[in-house]
């Protein structure tokens, strides 16, 4: 059963997933560059002597402020798949909107820590709406020739927002005064209302109008999706509903049990795996490029100029990943992508464990960027594709959301080891922390290497047949499904 035959151009439901993620990635980044503001560090830090003396964000703040975020996020996955199951994508991701517009006053008048980390927190929940639910979207909504090109600018819209965050940051880090921190802030108002606009004249799933019944109205979604004939739509219309017909005889009402049942908890478990390997195969870096470049010895002025050429070059990554999808299988696209951090990784900590001077310095800074390009042009856009074609078509929102949610429960620790380790008030491990991140990228590629499916060409009525015929992960490319199978 192949998705919805339709040319993308002709609407503007791309670039409503864009924004979104556009907009989440903004905000995430925000908190990376804020540590690293001298005017920030003054305002709430504390004076470090030594060496390297100067002002620092405490690590348990730093922690705090870089996990608020992710906790509140993680209760919005977890609110997405049944918000979006009763009320549909376009109108979760409104009230996401709505909720981001209120949120953003608490971060932007705070006046402590304290405050600034309840901010993130709340500000977060919508985020968790707009993640679990843009790549699922996605997938529903082009052809599948296209799913992988479209699933993949999800990591384009991540670069565009750090890009955003850098020039912003960039421009205000040599301010004394708390504009250079209020006024990034001040910038997140700028996507909401608008997105807002464009999300409530673009089209719903037509998957998740025939899951509902509404039959009438997944046939004009299907008609507003492309310029098709109208026995095309009808076509590919009852194609859909025969694949929702087909998952609903094995099952019935949805639930979060439904996940771990039969072969639907293996399709769980590589979502799980993909949302995870984000975080371990070396993204933690690129999230904290700012503050890692300084530790890395980088004057503040060059580590924000640093960091604004390490957004640009992600989104080119993002680029040429749209022809390594076209050209290579999703399966091999990820075990290079992890495989080739893992060396560079350890080659990073190599690096920061040798007498340390400027060359060493200048390395550590460039591996760092390196090491966000092969995750840009690779893991980052792959992941998306795979976890929007995993998941079977009824669980999907539900599957997305747990998994961005087992994302959150490995990010959180992750955030505060990551802060421990590059933290002056921590552990100061600065590059040598590419021996822990290079040991979590082999695991990433081990356990893809066993359990990962390729996935690429296959429809989704495919996709359901070799999961219920528990097809092993590196057998999925060989195995040939005939027209006439129905399970």
């Amino acid at each position: 059963m192949s998705s919805v035959n339709m040319e993308p151009a002709n609407d503007f439901k791309e670039k409503d997933i864009l924004h979104a993620e556009v907009m989440e990635s903004f905000d995430m980044f925000l908190n990376g560059n804020f540590v690293a503001l001298p005017a920030f560090q003054r305002k709430y830090g504390e004076y470090v002597g030594g060496s390297g003396s100067g002002y620092a964000i405490p690590t348990q703040w730093q922690s705090a402020l870089f996990q608020a975020g992710q906790c509140g996020a993680f209760v919005g996955v977890f609110l997405a798949g049944p918000i979006t199951n009763r009320i549909g994508y376009r109108w979760t991701t409104i009230l996401g909107l709505v909720l981001m517009n209120a949120t953003i006053f608490i971060s932007f008048f705070a006046d402590s820590l304290a405050i600034l980390t309840v901010g993130q927190a709340l500000e977060g929940v919508p985020w968790g709406l707009f993640i679990a639910n843009s790549p699922t979207y996605a997938s529903e909504v082009v052809p599948m020739v296209l799913r992988g090109a479209c699933t993949a600018t999800l990591q384009m819209s991540w670069s565009i927002g750090s890009i955003i965050v850098a020039g912003a940051t960039y421009a205000y880090n040599q301010r004394n005064d708390e504009r250079a921190w209020r006024v990034p802030l001040a910038l997140q108002w700028l996507f909401p209302t608008p997105l807002l606009i464009l999300v409530f004249f673009a089209p719903e799933s037509p998957w998740w109008l025939i899951r509902h019944g509404r039959k009438e109205e997944a046939l004009r979604s299907i008609n507003r999706l492309g310029r098709n004939s109208k026995t095309e739509d009808e076509d590919t219309f009852a194609m859909m509903e025969r694949t929702v017909e087909i998952e609903l005889e094995h099952g019935g009402s949805l639930s979060l049990l439904d996940l771990v049942k039969g072969t639907d908890l293996r399709r769980t478990l590589i979502t799980c795996l993909m949302y995870a390997s984000q975080n371990f195969a070396g993204n933690l870096i690129a999230n904290q490029a700012t503050f890692f470049f300084e530790q890395a010895g980088m004057t503040t002025n060059f580590a924000f100029q640093l960091n604004m050429t390490n957004s640009v070059l992600q989104l080119v990554a993002n680029a040429c990943s749209w022809f390594l999808t076209a050209w290579f299988c999703r399966r091999t696209i990820f075990l290079w992508g992890a495989a080739t951090n893992a060396t560079l990784l350890i080659i990073l900590g190599i690096c920061a464990s040798v007498p340390q001077n400027n060359s060493t310095n200048y390395a550590q800074a460039c591996l760092g960027v390196i090491i966000s390009f092969v995750f840009a042009g690779s893991l980052g856009p792959i992941s998306y594709s795979i976890i929007a074609e995993t998941s079977s078509i009824r669980l999907r929102a539900l599957s997305t959301g747990v998994g961005r949610a087992a994302c959150y429960i490995a990010e959180i620790p992750m955030i505060y080891l990551a802060s421990r380790m590059l933290n002056s008030t921590g552990w100061d491990l600065a590059g040598k922390c590419g021996y822990v991140w290079g040991g979590t990228a082999i695991v990433c590629f081990v356990t893809a290497y066993f359990f990962l499916p390729e996935l690429k060409h296959r429809s989704y009525r495919e996709i359901d047949i070799l999961f219920n015929r528990r097809v092993p992960a590196r057998k999925f490319r060989s195995t040939v499904i005939d027209v006439r199978d129905n399970e």
